[in-house]
């Protein structure tokens, strides 16, 4: 275990080179997607991919088991729908309006669930993702289960018009690279390398003097906010803020995103969220089906390949990925 004094007193490294080949290859392909792959289906792995990244940075790398993730990335939604089209925000402040509703709903949910630990805490956050969601279906200004239709996407900065379907991708794009390197710089900072060492072994974390609950609390909020700017930059792309994203399964969906990719991994969150929702996309004839299948891949990950797809790969070429 990397010690938490240790920590916090060694220069940063340099990013390896693999990291940076693989981080290239990623990019390109996601460049070049869009010409040969429906632009609106990428765009949904995406924003899940940014959701799953949110969730690795709290469970891979601070050791906490959410159950109910899906209420960051529904109210985020709902607010980001809300501002655009019945307040008239432009799509910039309606997503940065969704990922300030996130942190404040983080800041409240975790004061109250960070003080527990395994189990328990896993507990208390799907009681509270499940007050979420009951919330939404009655709430008046959340439209129930037909949702908040026909949000308007608007133009970015009054320049970039985002009913055009390739500009938007590209924005899409350039949000998820953002999160994506904002989780890989946490993991790599000094926080990062105290969380990690609070993952290991809290007690000794403490006994050096680190508040493990603070920054517990900070890594809950940050992922609820990467949560919230995935769950606003979705509600723009589909035009739509749906109560299948506060739902119990979307939370279930996000674990199995995290664990078919691989659980503590960098770049495992993406390729599990591409799997998944490829699945759901090329599937959808099988109908419910496909929830049996996934299960099964979850039942298999477990049993075959704890490492999940990237992390079995990180261990065939002894390179953390």
């Amino acid at each position: 275990m990397v010690s938490a004094g240790y920590a916090l007193s060694r220069p940063a490294d340099a990013t390896p080179r693999h990291l940076v080949v693989a981080f290239g290859l990623m990019l390109a392909v996601f460049l070049v997607a869009p010409f040969v792959i429906y632009p609106v289906f990428v765009m949904k792995a995406l924003c899940f991919a940014l959701f799953a990244c949110a969730f690795n940075l709290l469970i891979g790398f601070a050791g906490l088991l959410s159950f109910g993730h899906a209420m960051f990335l529904a109210t985020a939604g709902y607010a980001s729908a809300v501002a655009a089209k019945h307040w008239g925000f432009p799509p910039e402040a309606a997503i940065l309006f969704a990922v300030v509703c996130s942190i404040v709903l983080g800041l409240v949910t975790g004061a109250l669930a960070i003080r527990r630990q395994g189990i328990y805490f896993a507990m208390i956050t799907l009681a509270l993702a499940q007050m979420m969601f009951f919330f939404a279906l009655q709430a008046p200004f959340t439209g129930g289960e037909d949702g908040i239709q026909a949000v308007p996407r608007g133009t970015l900065f009054g320049i970039l018009d985002l009913t055009n379907t390739m500009t938007l991708y590209f924005v899409v794009l350039a949000i998820f690279i953002g999160g994506f390197l904002l989780v890989y710089r946490t993991i790599h900072s000094p926080f990062g390398q105290v969380l990690k060492s609070i993952r290991e072994n809290e007690a000794r974390a403490v006994s050096l003097g680190y508040k493990a609950d603070h920054y517990k609390l900070i890594a809950y909020v940050l992922s609820a906010a990467l949560s919230g700017l995935a769950g606003g930059t979705k509600v723009i792309v589909f035009e739509l803020a749906s109560l299948s994203d506060a739902h119990w399964t979307m939370s279930g969906e996000v674990i199995l995103m995290t664990l078919v990719g691989g659980l503590g991994t960098i770049f495992g969150p993406v390729v599990g969220a591409f799997v998944i929702v490829g699945m759901q996309n090329y599937l959808a004839h099988l109908g419910q089906w496909v929830t049996i299948i996934q299960g099964a891949i979850f039942v298999v990950c477990v049993l075959a390949f704890r490492r999940g797809i990237i992390g079995e790969l990180a261990r065939l070429l002894r390179r953390p990925l």
